[in-house]
């Protein structure tokens, strides 16, 4: 099947034609590397080659719908569409002056995923280049790349170390779910805590104010109990504080402490969440998630107590009281708006 292009003489197409072909030969035969890598240097080549000819326009769609059908018969299984054709020009013009960490941070990503970056994010670099990057460290497939899109996670994501083992103790969705419903650090100042307290103490507070602390944890959360008892074995333990979240489908301990995290809670921790996966988790929900929750941390100390552990485990630290400067706006913005509803009221002169 042959199709008319106009303003182009055939000796010139033919040309277009044999180095288009020659760039997918090339890159077939590259058997090395990978297939991602193998299809997007074609891919990155065959758009250079269609930006240098400036196909625009009517002109344009002609000889890429004769290209389309011309390179099929050559590669049948190359996706070599018009609209993919067109694709691999964006995918040229959109990263030929971005920086090589960039690119080669994009060039091992699957082609749909490049697609769905580029609609997404068409001038962010930094963007991209978190989520490429992501991408291959966690092996996200399309559908855990939109989701993370979705959630912002460039804009949220921690940039110290993540004080978790969710990564290798919790599939791929709920882990990246999971680090975006679990700080690293919370601020407990809503307790009015202005002496040393003991962890019973510092429970009881938090219970008194669990709605304060259901707002700081987030959404999604639910209050079962504190000194909940699980028994199992003909030993009773009781875990500080359980809760259940709603998106995570699971139920998420507690366990509060006032001084540095040391290495034995973890073992302890996960002792309570393999006693409640066995006693208290239901049908179709997910692994039980327990949360440290102390007042210093060491992350390298962290990183090596939950090494090798297979429970998911989370360790945060905690603040009790607000920073001087915080409070002091806090007070500062307080007054100013009572002096605003007491001349409104037509109080104040």
């Amino acid at each position: 099947m042959a199709i008319e292009v106009s303003h182009i003489n055939e000796s010139e197409y033919n040309e277009i034609l044999q180095q288009a072909v020659a760039l997918f030969d090339g890159a077939r035969g590259t058997a090395a590397k990978s297939l991602s890598t193998i299809s997007n240097m074609a891919y990155w080549s065959m758009g250079k080659l269609l930006n240098e000819r400036k196909l625009e326009g009517k002109y344009g769609d002609g000889v890429v719908n004769r290209l389309s059908v011309d390179l099929k018969q050559h590669f049948p299984n190359m996706g070599t569409s018009p609209r993919n054709l067109w694709d691999m020009k964006r995918f040229y013009e959109r990263f030929c002056r971005s920086d090589e960490k960039l690119r080669q941070a994009v060039a091992v990503l699957p082609w749909g995923h490049i697609l769905r970056l580029m609609s997404k994010f068409d001038k962010d670099d930094d963007a991209i280049l978190y989520y490429a990057t992501e991408t291959v460290a966690k092996g996200w497939n399309r559908d855990l790349l939109l989701n993370a899109i979705k959630m912002q996670m460039h804009l949220t994501h921690q940039t110290t170390a993540i004080s978790n083992n969710f990564a290798t103790a919790l599939p791929a969705s709920q882990a990246m779910y999971a680090n975006e419903v679990f700080r690293s650090g919370y601020n407990l100042g809503f307790l009015g805590v202005t002496d040393p307290v003991a962890e019973l103490e510092l429970e009881r507070r938090l219970v008194e104010k669990v709605k304060l602390f259901l707002l700081e944890l987030g959404k999604g959360f639910t209050f079962i109990g504190d000194q909940y008892a699980i028994e199992y074995n003909g030993k009773e333990s009781r875990i500080d504080m359980l809760f259940y979240h709603r998106g995570l489908r699971c139920l998420v301990a507690f366990e509060l402490k006032i001084g540095k995290f040391l290495p034995e809670y973890a073992g302890k921790m996960n002792y309570y969440l393999s006693v409640l996966d066995r006693t208290e988790r239901q049908e179709g929900e997910n692994p039980s998630i327990g949360i440290i929750l102390c007042a210093e941390k060491d992350n390298v100390d962290v990183e090596l107590a939950l090494e090798g552990v297979t429970k998911p485990i989370g360790v945060a630290d905690y603040h009790l009281l607000i920073p001087k400067a915080e409070l002091q706006k806090v007070v500062t913005d307080e007054i100013a708006l009572y002096e605003k509803e007491r001349r409104t009221e037509g109080v104040l002169e």
